[in-house]
């Protein structure tokens, strides 16, 4: 067949001519188109419950099946739940008299008559919003005896004659920052509520500021990971001046470090400079490039579960159910196991499931047999391609450590929702404001959000935090590398 059929769109003129180049011809192009049409159904069939799509991909359709079970519960508080209110308090900031001047039945004056009792209620408000203006006098005096002036010293963050103080720009950063608020809003916010105009350059400035400040602390994060026993990694688009770039993510229970690169893979992985040096168990999601690090790897299973489900779906395969309720049931085991005090799992119990896992596996390639070739078929370059639920398969073979790196070692985890966490902020940001005007402010809100992230994971108050950061005492998180 001398007409390459490729996945552009074939004319009834290409259809015909290739009809008239004989029966080979026919049935290769039938064989593309029917490729073509599999993989179609393929992506149509794929949303967030069973491939790594994001939820927001999931159009208005009503999502009527879950990965996880039903629970027995009913919605709301739970019986025995200590549940939250308001509570009463002996000590007030101010009392508001509320008198009684007639009597509500004859009128008869009662201004002179003292009262038997009070009612009362207390009201939780908040005091009136303003900015408040502090002049700060460092006194100048003069020494009489060595004819010298001696001056008193400001604050180290009062370096202007007029200016922000350090709180004000604390909570510029923290609603940028934390609270994810464009500049045009954070100074709408600002001027509505305290009544100060800011500019987007004031803005821009702080933020600057605070990127700048954080940089020690960064590389002491970025270093805690390093040295962690378990790091979790992962990678996702991030736009930069209307460019594809990618935001990398390496983070811990406690730390969270970010980082922007044009590229996905090991360059920028590399580049980022902590899974070169790193020693513990790696989690992340089975993406090639991690697999060249020489250190131990765990695949995450929520990946692996939402995979199989679509295999369930698309291809009604039985192995991968029987797949999907392995892992459970050892997740299940290994926190049973976890939750008693006990380290390990037994020996016994271990090849079972090994046992097991090898017997879906089988299963599974009886299923899915590798086809003969056709010697007399022309020599394709690259890889063979094979169907999804085969290429699965071959995964679970190979990196069969990977996959059960949580029944082997109970501090590997069963996922890496860690990551998935850590990433779902920046999304939002992204869905928020748009893409990043220029490589630098991305830059900067990674370091300052990574900071942010790690305060949070560490139960440490983030607006206290990012004032301290502009009066020169920055709070410094705990580092320890078993986080």
């Amino acid at each position: 067949m001398n007409k390459k059929v490729s996945d552009q769109k074939i004319s009834e003129s290409d259809i015909r001519a290739i009809y008239h180049q004989g029966e080979d011809a026919v049935v290769e192009l039938v064989t593309r188109l029917i490729e073509r049409i599999e993989r179609l159904e393929e992506r149509l069939d794929k949303d967030s419950r069973n491939s790594s799509k994001p939820p927001s991909g999931d159009g208005f359709g009503k999502r009527t099946k879950s990965l996880r079970g039903k629970s027995k519960r009913k919605s709301g508080g739970q019986k025995g739940h200590p549940g939250r209110t308001l509570e009463w308090r002996e000590t007030v900031d101010a009392v508001v008299l509320h008198p009684v001047t007639q009597c509500q039945e004859c009128g008869t004056s009662l201004t002179e008559v003292a009262p038997q009792q009070y009612d009362l209620r207390q009201v939780h408000e908040l005091p009136p919003l303003s900015l408040q203006v502090i002049e700060h006098q460092a006194e100048v005096k003069y020494c009489e005896h060595c004819q010298t002036l001696s001056r008193g010293v400001f604050p180290a963050d009062v370096t202007n004659v007029v200016q922000y103080g350090s709180s004000l720009k604390g909570l510029m950063v923290y609603l940028m920052d934390a609270q994810l608020l464009p500049f045009e809003r954070t100074s709408e916010l600002l001027k509505e509520v305290f009544g100060c105009q800011v500019s987007e350059g004031t803005l821009c400035n702080a933020r600057t500021t605070c990127a700048q400040k954080l940089e020690p602390i960064e590389v002491q994060i970025k270093d805690g990971i390093e040295q962690a026993a378990i790091g979790h990694f992962d990678e996702a688009g991030l736009r930069v001046n209307s460019k594809l770039w990618w935001l990398h993510v390496a983070c811990t229970s406690g730390l969270t470090y970010y980082f922007v690169h044009a590229k996905r893979g090991k360059a920028a992985m590399d580049e980022m400079d902590i899974l070169p040096n790193f020693t513990g168990t790696s989690i992340h999601d089975g993406w090639q490039s991690y697999a060249t690090y020489d250190c131990a790897h765990g695949l995450c299973n929520a990946h692996h579960l939402r995979e199989l489900r679509f295999i369930v779906e698309h291809y009604q395969q039985p192995w991968a159910e029987e797949m999907m309720t392995l892992l459970v049931d050892i997740k299940t085991q290994v926190e049973s196991a976890h939750a008693e005090g006990l380290k390990a799992l037994s020996t016994e119990q271990i090849e079972m499931f090994e046992q097991r896992y090898r017997k879906v596996l089988a299963d599974g390639f009886k299923s899915n047999p590798i086809l003969p070739v056709d010697e007399n078929a022309p020599k394709k370059r690259g890889k063979k391609k094979q169907s999804t639920p085969k290429n699965l398969l071959d995964r679970f073979e190979k990196y069969q450590s990977a996959v059960l790196a949580f029944m082997y070692d109970f501090q590997v985890p069963f996922d890496n929702n860690q990551t998935e966490r850590d990433i779902r902020m920046m999304k939002l940001k992204q869905k928020i404001s748009g893409c990043f005007r220029s490589l630098a402010g991305a830059q900067q809100f990674c370091r300052i959000r990574g900071y942010i992230s790690t305060l949070r994971k560490q139960d440490i108050p983030v607006l206290d935090s990012l004032r301290s950061i502009f009066v020169g005492t920055p709070v410094l998180p705990m580092l320890q590398p078993g986080q």
